[in-house]
């Protein structure tokens, strides 16, 4: 997976998270979590999301990088875990996420601490297309 990421667009969101989360730059590599490895808390994404939109001079609607509105509705959640309808949601939502971990435990807690950095770049080149 790790050969389909862009280099430049790698080296902006690595800055982007450097200045977000005040980590040091051989922190984030692409296999890096957001929450696990570098600490993200939910403050900290609205931060990421602004400084992308600045940094690739994109536009990143309200649930379209972190779908709050999936993993709050009763309709694709029960028990405190996504449903098989609501991962199909996410996929077709967010294909440039790897899901495949997530999908193995789906609690709703658990989503962010799967986004890693590739995960940001891929969504950045989807953003881009």
């Amino acid at each position: 997976m790790g050969a389909s990421i862009n280099p430049d667009i790698f080296e902006k969101v690595q800055t982007t998270l450097v200045d977000a989360l005040g980590v040091d730059e051989e922190e984030v590599t692409e296999d890096a979590t957001l929450v696990g490895d570098l600490g993200a808390e939910s403050i900290d994404f609205l931060d990421i999301v602004f400084r992308l939109e600045k940094a690739f001079n994109i536009k990143v609607e309200r649930g379209e990088l972190f779908p709050e509105d999936i993993l709050s509705s009763a309709e694709f959640v029960l028990n405190n875990r996504v449903n098989e309808q609501g991962l199909a949601e996410l996929r077709e939502r967010l294909p440039f996420i790897d899901l495949s971990e997530f999908e193995k435990n789906p609690v709703v807690q658990e989503f962010p601490r799967h986004m890693t950095v590739a995960d940001m770049c891929r969504f950045v080149e989807y953003k881009l297309q």
